[in-house]
């Protein structure tokens, strides 16, 4: 389990008084409170670009409002917009201690990533890499490694499939529909 969840992603800067553009990804009302802390790190791959070429730092949130489905945030000693440039595409990240319980029967995706994926019938499938929605529910994307071969599997996330679910031993039960996994699959 990661130490830090991500809870939202800064886009970019807004107007010049230090005010970011805030991608959120938490669904509890407080998480963007005035003074809230939150880690802010680099995206993968955006280290040397994005400012925190010291790596991640702890920020507190002096203002927030909605603004057309996002969140518009200043941050304290962040007053301008050169300021704020360097953080543009960084990620928004809590101690997983500050994350509540999900209600029973549901998780976060966090927690479903990296748990190991088995079926009644095919038996060992991979491990989940990605939970992806796309608008016609949830999808595990579960990959497996043998030797120089990588299968990719988009596995329907669904009740009907889903014989039991332990994230804290890392485990998914299915019982997928005969030929599933054969019609999904992509090896690369």
């Amino acid at each position: 389990m990661p130490g830090t969840v991500e809870v939202g992603r800064i886009r970019r800067p807004h107007g010049v008084r230090g005010e970011v553009v805030v991608e959120s990804f938490s669904d509890t009302p407080d998480r963007f409170a005035v003074g809230r802390e939150l880690l802010v790190s680099p995206a993968l791959g955006t280290e040397g670009a994005s400012g925190l070429s010291g790596g991640p730092r702890h920020l507190t949130i002096t203002s927030v409002r909605p603004h057309k489905g996002v969140l518009l945030v200043r941050f304290e000693g962040i007053e301008d917009r050169d300021a704020v440039d360097g953080l543009r595409g960084a990620l928004l990240e809590v101690e997983r201690s500050q994350v509540p319980e999900p209600p029973e029967g549901t998780y976060y995706y966090f927690q479903l990533v990296g748990c190991r994926v088995r079926d009644a019938r095919e038996g060992d499938l991979g491990e989940v890499a990605d939970v992806i929605e796309d608008g016609g529910g949830v999808l595990l994307a579960v990959e497996q490694v043998a030797g120089e071969s990588k299968r990719r599997l988009l596995v329907p996330f669904v009740a009907t499939m889903v014989r039991s679910v332990d994230t804290r031993a890392g485990t998914i039960e299915l019982d997928l529909p005969e030929g599933l996994v054969e019609a999904c699959v992509s090896r690369s």
